[in-house]
This record gives C-alpha cells, structure tokens and sequence, in this order.
C-alpha cells in the first residue's frame, strides 16, 4: 500500500466544496492506502501568529472530519503540534534549504504581498515545514491543489537533496496523488469561480437551517433567458451545479426544463435548493455537534492520533540523526 500524507487546514470550517471535492476522496482513499491525516496548527501561525482560538478551531475541524467520514481506526488522524518530531525534522532541512529557492516561492511572494507587515521567518520556510510533514512519514503520494504544486515540488527537491548530500537512497519522492475525474468542483454563491472561505462565497456544513437560507437566497442571478435553450451565464449554471449534486434528479431536471422554456423563476429555484442543502447538510450538521459535545471521545482520537503518527515519525528522525552522524555517547 502507498503511503499518503495530506494536511488539514486548522482555521475555517469545512464547506461543500471540501466535502465534495478532496473530503470524499480522503474517505474511500482510507481504505486503499496507508494514510495520514494532519491538522496543520503549525502552519496556520505563519499567517495567523496570534490566534484567538487555536484549539478551538483545531477541535472544530477534527471534529468536522471525524462527522465527514474519516475514520481513526483506520487513518491515521493527528494533530500537527502534537509530533515533536516534525518541527526537529524541520530544523535539519532548513540547514540545507537555501535562501534563494524559498525567496523565489510564488506563495511566499503574494503573501509578501498581502501581509507585508507579517512577513516571518515561518512564512519564508512555509515549504521546509511542509516537507518535513511528509517526508516524516516517507510519504509516496501527497494530495494538493493547484497552489500547492510547487511546495510539493520543494518537497522533492529537499527529498533528494539530503540522499545527494548524504550520499543515501533513503527518502523517496513523493508525487501528486490525483483524484482526475473524481475531484468536483464546487462553484461558490457569488457568480464565479469555486467555493472558497475567502471569497466569502461558502455553505458550511455547520451552517443552521436560517443561515443556508439567507446565503442561497442572496445567491446572484440575473432577469432570466430571453430565448428557449440559450446557454446560461456563469452565475446560474452554478445554482445548477449545486443543485446537480445536493438536488434529486427530478428536481434538477424540473428547473432545466423551466430555465429552457424561459418560465424559470430564480426565488422558487433558490427556495428550493436551500432546503435541499438544508436536507443534506443537517445530519452531517447533528453529527458535528455531537461529536463536538464529546471532549473525551476527542481527546481519544488525538491521543491515538499522535502515537500513531509518532511510531512512524520517530523512526524517521532517528534514522536521519544516525545518518547525518549525530551519536550519543
């Protein structure tokens, strides 16, 4: 079985685009390979230095995998914070990570950017941090998005740079782990592009029933179709899109042939398609409040978590502190 490593955002709520998208991938992917699930409290200081919460959104989040699917039994499902040996390991590459290739990393530059009064010494290793998250576990394949493509490829050149210096075949190089087809895009609320939380165009799967209501009616539309079959704009092929994976077919076609024949009335779609993600968002909704009311069965699964995440980690580390020639007396 190949061995997966995949980070888990530790700020923000999951929306249905993470739940359609990578979510249900993380769920059967489980079951095919050997993986590692991490939430990532570490990396969220590069941006986030003084969080109000940390922990609560460290539990939110566990707690919203955990209702979605992920299963601790099977995964291995820890907090980031909780392997000391992942910062150690993070200490080792940054002594042969060089200035120049962090400085040229397209994240790092449009956060510079947009935070030009944060610009940290974390922020500059953010790809150092992110290889030792993997290669911790001598990762074979690393789900990532697109803007994540290049810190994976660091990842490998950092792989390799210790079995060059080294002269060992030790780390292997991880590569992309591809969803293809699998991976649906979930368009967002605000006429373009995908759900995301800072767009601010998101459903979140611990929205209440009045809250899904309020966004998916604010929902941009336009007056309608002027003439049978014509193609429709960005904006409303996204109220179809999500009511393509939310809606019962039938519902779904009723409103094509509505959109088609220009008898199409957006209020009555929109009421329609809040109730259906209201159907299918709240016992996914009971079960993150369930599971957030349960602070032991949380405690549990971190503990399980984080040893058996440290069985892995600590065998890597000591054997790259044996080969880089560190000994104890």
């Amino acid at each position: 079985m190949d061995i997966v490593v995949s980070g888990i955002r530790s700020t923000g709520k999951l929306h249905l685009g993470n739940y359609f998208g990578a979510l249900q991938n993380f769920v059967k992917m489980q079951h095919e390979n050997h993986c590692y699930f991490f939430i990532a409290d570490f990396h969220s200081l590069t941006t986030h230095p003084t969080p109000q919460d940390l922990h609560g959104s460290v539990k939110q989040v566990l707690a919203e995998y955990l209702a979605c699917g992920l299963d601790p039994e099977v995964a291995t499902l820890y907090v980031q914070s909780d392997i000391p040996e992942i910062p150690q390991l993070y200490l080792l590459l940054n002594m042969n990570a060089y200035m120049g290739e962090l400085e040229r990393c397209t994240s790092f530059k449009d956060k510079v950017r947009t935070q030009p009064n944060n610009v940290n010494a974390g922020l500059l290793t953010y790809p150092t941090l992110m290889a030792a998250d993997i290669i911790i576990h001598k990762a074979h394949k690393v789900p990532v998005g697109k803007d994540q493509e290049q810190h994976l490829e660091m990842t490998r050149t950092f792989a390799n740079r210790f079995n060059r210096l080294y002269n060992v075949d030790y780390f292997p190089e991880p590569v992309p782990y591809n969803f293809g087809k699998q991976l649906v895009k979930i368009p967002g609320l605000d006429g373009s592009g995908k759900m995301g939380k800072s767009e601010g165009n998101a459903i979140y799967l611990a929205d209440d029933a009045e809250t899904i209501r309020k966004k998916v009616m604010r929902a941009v539309t336009d007056s309608g179709p002027t003439a049978p079959n014509q193609k429709k704009p960005e904006a409303i092929q996204n109220l179809y899109t999500l009511m393509g994976v939310v809606s019962q077919p039938d519902t779904l076609k009723y409103y094509e042939e509505q959109y088609n024949n220009c008898t199409i009335r957006y209020g009555d779609m929109k009421k329609q398609l809040a109730e259906d993600i209201i159907a299918f968002t709240s016992p996914i909704r009971e079960r993150i409040e369930a599971i957030l009311s349960d602070n032991e069965y949380l405690r549990r699964v971190a503990k399980m978590g984080a040893e058996k995440a440290r069985q892995s980690a600590s065998k890597t580390l000591d054997e790259v502190r044996h080969i880089i020639g560190f000994r104890e007396f």
